[in-house]
């Protein structure tokens, strides 16, 4: 829903990617709406009618239950295994990637070597993945399998928190109290412009999601046909979180470096420890250290240097 310039990019994505994707990776903050995306990805594929198969990172065997698995025996599937197979000739949707235990990132990554050795003219299965951290900088740390994520991100969706597309927030807001109303069997109600504007106004961290918990509150404190500010919540004044006060322009390096520094400095100096956390090598942190230590000193020398 909406008219913002960053809707509009991403609904001329869904329409060009949804027909030809093969895999797409979908990054947002949590509650932005990353699922809706993926079901619109779907539904425009060649699989449309085939299942979408959503799982989350984290829980592949919840999943597997929900999906018919009754546990397996030495030569059945694992979680993701019995996953892929349910979702072939549609979608596997794997929400919070990011979250994904090693052993199954590790299996995903087989899979998509599988995948991409078959025939693609008899590929019958499309992989979406979504995450709320940046798999590229976690890549680059050493957290995240490299090649997993060039695989995953063949396609890659920015999803804009909604504080960046706030042109959207009234179309958003009306649709949801409308969909709300109905199901209490009501006419939905009008926002007043006070209203309007104090929801303008507030951070919406949790994005569409804290939207809709917000209205659906709401609407149960209207007597009248209009919302007004005083049956809206009392946003609180909320921070804004530490990552979005820096420069969006930050190069990946320097974020890298900042997060190998912060994670040395809770290893208390210790540098094999530091190494172990981050999942790299002793001699990948030195070099990683050593340049980190080029880049400033000739910044500290200069700032000294004589005119």
């Amino acid at each position: 829903m909406g008219s913002s310039p960053e809707t509009q990019r991403l609904r001329l994505q869904v329409r060009r990617i949804g027909p030809h994707f093969r895999t797409v990776l979908i990054s947002g903050e949590a509650g932005a709406g990353k699922r809706r995306i993926a079901r619109a990805l779907h539904a425009r594929s060649r699989a449309a009618n085939g299942p979408f198969v959503a799982c989350h990172g984290a829980a592949l065997e919840v999943a597997a239950a929900a999906y018919g698995s009754q546990g397996r025996g030495a030569d059945a599937p694992d979680a993701l295994g019995y996953l892929h197979r349910v979702a072939q000739q549609g979608t596997l949707f794997l929400d919070a990637i990011n979250e994904m235990p090693l052993q199954d990132r590790l299996r995903l990554l087989r899979l998509l070597r599988r995948q991409d050795a078959a025939d693609a003219t008899r590929l019958q299965l499309r992989i979406i993945a979504t995450t709320s951290e940046s798999l590229k900088i976690l890549a680059a740390a050493g957290r995240f399998q490299q090649e997993l994520y060039e695989r995953l991100a063949m396609v890659e969706i920015s999803l804009p928190p909604l504080r960046n597309r706030k042109e959207d927030l009234l179309a958003l807001a009306e649709q949801l109290l409308s969909q709300f109303a109905a199901l209490h069997g009501r006419q939905a109600p009008a926002i007043s412009e006070q209203a309007m504007e104090q929801m303008q106004s507030y951070y919406w961290p949790g994005n569409v999601t804290e939207l809709k918990d917000v209205l659906q509150s709401s609407l149960l404190r209207i007597e009248g046909g209009v919302l007004e500010p005083h049956h809206l919540p009392a946003f609180r004044e909320e921070a804004v979180p530490a990552p979005y006060l820096k420069t969006n322009s930050a190069r990946l390096q320097d974020v890298v470096e900042q997060h190998v520094l912060r994670v040395l400095q809770d290893c208390k100096g210790n540098k094999v420890r530091a190494a172990e956390v981050l999942g790299i090598s002793r001699s990948t942190l030195y070099r990683m250290l050593d340049a980190t230590s080029a880049a400033v000193m000739p910044r500290a020398s200069t700032k000294h240097s004589p005119r």
